[in-house]
């Protein structure tokens, strides 16, 4: 089969890529950009609808959704499958979204259950995946040793998308207390998140201090906005600083992350790392590796995951609820459930070398065995057939 693939600056590309070609299907890449519009672009549409007529792929594909891509295939009448890995990702709510032409695929169960309680037949449930060879291959020189005792890698965004305060300054009182209220309830609860059913009450206020608009296309409510773009985002924040500076103060932390300014006792910030190239070892000479779940992902396995069990590194999680449907918690990877249970996990298995050994072993062996990109590329195909 020919695939034409969407190709922008996403994690992965190489990834799904040689899956597609050890399955025996051809790749052609059509070069995207995010700077450009991704709901409606004349200039994108005619570039795609031309590649599509010289190319003649049988599908479309894409990481992540965009509607100015389904709005061609759906024209020219060719199956575009998008496997969304970002959480939040507005562009699914867009009326584009129930093309016919679509089979989207979400990482989250949760969010899957929502469009399929709504009527939408386009979206699927597919968990993320690691590529064990290639990351085997990486790590295969650096034996049994340990660089870091406690490691994680990701944003703190504090650096980036940091929205809340822009809008926090502009609020009243009451306001004010009632977000602080709600996200420290929030912080408490693994598993389940409330704050956009929750926001009502001040969506006046919020919106008046910092004005955030619907799409044209778009049926999301401005709860969604202000929950998950900025709210969630500053939850996340509280949530990885706090955990970061609690585990620092009994154990040597290492951090990679955008901002090399943050700085702690005993943390040590080594900026950003790059994905294909560190991250594996990173995660394979990290005796404890850490996912603090951005809160905007409400059961999914974030890609983080895999990529720590595919390097054979040992993963210690929050909780999400999908994980259970794959592996096995103090078999696979371990899991907390709250503050004080994160803090005994980490002292435990820095002391019980063997059984986190083994656990990574595990973790390791079951990603292989079932979940890589080529899994993900026949389970994308078988259900191609089916349509």
């Amino acid at each position: 089969m020919k695939v034409l693939f969407i190709e922008w600056e996403s994690f992965g590309n190489g990834d799904i890529k040689d899956a597609f070609t050890e399955e025996g299907h051809s790749v052609i890449c059509f070069p995207f950009t995010l700077e450009g519009k991704l709901r409606h672009d004349p200039e994108v549409e005619a570039q795609l609808s031309l590649a599509l007529h010289r190319e003649g792929p049988h599908i479309v594909f894409s990481f992540n959704y965009f509607p100015v891509i389904s709005k061609v295939c759906q024209k020219e009448g060719i199956r575009y499958i998008s496997w969304v890995y970002d959480s939040p990702c507005v562009l699914l709510y867009s009326y584009t979204t129930l093309n016919s032409c679509n089979c989207i695929y979400v990482f989250d169960r949760e969010l899957y259950q929502e469009f399929h309680d709504g009527g939408i037949q386009t979206v699927h449930y597919m968990p993320l995946a690691a590529n064990t060879r290639r990351l085997d291959e990486k790590n295969a020189a650096l034996g049994d040793s340990f660089l870091y005792d406690v490691s994680f890698v990701g944003s703190l965004y504090v650096e980036r998308w940091n929205y809340f305060d822009k809008m926090a300054a502009g609020l009243p009182d009451y306001a004010r207390g009632y977000l602080d209220a709600l996200m420290v309830a929030q912080s408490k609860v693994q598993g389940v998140n409330f704050i956009q059913d929750l926001l009502n009450p001040v969506m006046g206020e919020l919106y008046q201090a910092f004005p955030m608009e619907t799409n044209e296309d778009g049926i999301e409510p401005k709860e969604y906005f202000y929950a998950q773009y900025v709210i969630n985002r500053k939850l996340t924040a509280w949530e990885r600083i706090d955990l970061l500076m609690s585990a620092a103060r009994n154990c040597k932390v290492d951090l990679f992350t955008y901002d090399q300014s943050f700085q702690a006792p005993n943390l040590q910030n080594h900026g950003k790392a790059d994905y294909r190239e560190e991250m594996p070892q990173i995660f394979r000479q990290s005796k404890i590796n850490l996912n603090i779940s951005l809160r905007s992902i409400k059961s999914g396995i974030p890609l983080r995951a895999f990529d720590i069990m595919g390097s054979g590194g040992f993963l210690l999680s929050n909780y999400q609820a999908d994980f259970l449907e794959l592996f096995v918690p103090g078999e696979d990877f371990e899991v907390y459930g709250s503050k004080e249970e994160y803090l005994q996990k980490i002292d435990y298995y820095l002391r019980h070398e063997e059984e986190r050994k083994a656990i990574a072993r595990n973790g390791h062996d079951k990603v292989a065995a079932g979940h890589t990109f080529r899994h993900r590329v026949r389970e994308m195909m078988d259900l191609l057939g089916d349509r």
